[in-house]
């Protein structure tokens, strides 16, 4: 089955434009001004004549609020202003190898997405087909208001992005629900930039849950939710919500050539990945040394979630702050935590020396969350990670888990003639990070990041820069069987 992703490059049908939806009566463009007129007598004069004052009543329409009101209604007011649209612009390139290179761009193709607002600074999720590669960026919310945006964390292999625009007020964010008990015919909604057509709303049911698709040989998705909501192209990143007005999935594919299939990434996944991505121990050089797990109460009304403690790092923060195993995480800072996300997001903009006062319950059923706990408040201060000095081809060794040796550009400039060489790999460690990532061993590196890699000393200063955290995911270039292969390194230390 293959399946495509949900944002648009600007391409338009034959004979159509984005912007100008075709007319309903074609055909009464081959008639003149008389013919309409002269039909309109014929059949309007007629049927208002015929009319009784008790027809008349028996289709009078109802104006109550609460008849009109619907939960779909609700649902939308509610998340409007938490959901943005998002309008890039891509560099159209000359060759394949032009991701090494910086040469100028021949055209540009507009794009079009939806955002999710998940912090009130201005933090938004997305997918990350919708942001990739793109030269610029920008963010409508619902009342208008635009912003430049800039993306901060990459998860391609999750398809997922998160961006950061500065806003003049705090944004409204969206609530969380849980896609783990989700009933097929379930109602759903949809909201999203459909072709352009900025918050689109649409609705539908769940159809299935834990789908495995393929958009083609390199990409895939596992787990997804599949709705027949009406989604479209620039609906990518946009919520599905359940009836209470919850996120439970983040619209992500469509299948092509039909009709009501369409996939999202369920916001239990979402949750855990948009956490990794903006984790502080990997992006901003400090630590807090929580373990936790999320935790999660649904049933007929709004889902109920908490954090629990499993375990602190040894000698971390959170441990000379005096949090337990068990404890369930209430507030760090000014944030109330409800998920893992929420820990993470609490954390994002601090530094080293920074003291956050921490809210837990402890005691009682912490999975039941009963209310026999009781309130503790602590206080946490950051520290910076403790630092491994190595140098050279041991720290590709521990930080990649590849042993290399350089090689001239007769090796490779066969593939391309602006190659300078490359490194072989002679050994790869199948459980560190190139290993998960799909080196293999007789693959030649090209390139990290932006850069030539024809040293081990070139690898080194990617991996000792001291903006690798804001690179990740690290993307790689490799030449194998006389092509070049692109991909990004995941989880990189």
């Amino acid at each position: 089955m293959r399946v495509q992703p949900l944002h648009d490059q600007g391409r338009v049908a034959p004979g159509a434009r984005a912007d100008r939806p075709v007319p309903l009566f074609r055909g009464a463009r081959r008639m003149g001004a008389s013919s309409l007129l002269f039909m309109g007598l014929l059949v309007v004069a007629p049927v208002l004549g015929a009319v009784s004052a008790a027809d008349a009543e028996e289709f009078r329409v109802p104006i109550s609020g609460k008849t009109r009101k619907s939960p779909v209604v609700e649902v939308v007011e509610k998340v409007k202003a938490s959901v943005v649209n998002i309008h890039s612009e891509r560099a159209a390139k000359a060759t394949s190898f032009d991701d090494l290179t910086t040469l100028p761009a021949q055209s540009r193709v507009n794009g079009m997405g939806t955002g999710i607002i998940i912090d009130p600074r201005g933090y938004i999720v997305t997918n990350h087909h919708v942001v990739d590669e793109v030269t610029q960026l920008r963010v409508r919310t619902h009342d208008g208001t635009s912003y430049a945006a800039r993306v901060i964390a990459r998860d391609p292999v999750n398809d997922l992005a998160v961006l950061k625009v500065d806003a003049r007020t705090l944004l409204p964010t969206i609530a969380l629900g849980t896609a783990n008990d989700l009933m097929v015919g379930e109602p759903v909604i949809a909201v999203g930039n459909a072709y352009g057509y900025e918050h689109t709303v649409t609705t539908g049911v769940v159809s299935a849950v834990k789908r495995d698709v393929s958009l083609n040989k390199e990409i895939s998705y596992k787990s997804l939710i599949q709705t027949d909501a009406s989604i479209n192209p620039g609906n990518s990143g946009g919520p599905l919500l359940n009836i209470h007005g919850e996120l439970i999935g983040v619209n992500v594919a469509i299948r092509a050539g039909a009709q009501g299939i369409g996939f999202a990434i369920p916001v239990d996944a979402m949750i855990r990945a948009t956490g990794e991505m903006l984790s502080l121990k990997r992006r901003a050089g400090v630590v807090h040394g929580l373990v936790v797990r999320d935790l999660v109460q649904s049933g007929d009304g709004p889902a109920k979630r908490w954090v629990v403690v499993d375990r602190c790092e040894s000698g971390s923060p959170a441990e000379r702050a005096g949090v337990q195993p068990g404890d369930v995480i209430e507030s760090i800072g000014d944030v109330t935590v409800r998920t893992s996300l929420d820990i993470e997001r609490s954390f994002v903009d601090r530094s080293v020396g920074d003291k956050l006062p921490v809210t837990v319950r402890r005691g009682g059923d912490t999975v039941a969350l009963t209310p026999t706990s009781t309130t503790v408040k602590l206080e946490l201060t950051l520290t910076a990670p403790e630092k491994t000095h190595l140098v050279g081809t041991e720290l590709i060794w521990r930080k990649l888990g590849i042993r290399v040796q350089p090689v001239g550009p007769e090796a490779v400039v066969r593939v391309n003639p602006q190659l300078h060489g490359g490194l072989l790999i002679t050994e790869v460690n199948a459980d560190a990070p190139a290993g998960r990532s799909g080196f293999a061993r007789g693959d030649i590196l090209i390139g990290l990041h932006q850069w030539e890699t024809i040293s081990p000393e070139n690898v080194t200063f990617v991996l000792n820069h001291p903006e690798l955290a804001t690179f990740s995911p690290v993307r790689y270039f490799l030449v194998r069987a006389g092509q070049i292969k692109r991909g990004w390194l995941q989880q990189l230390d």
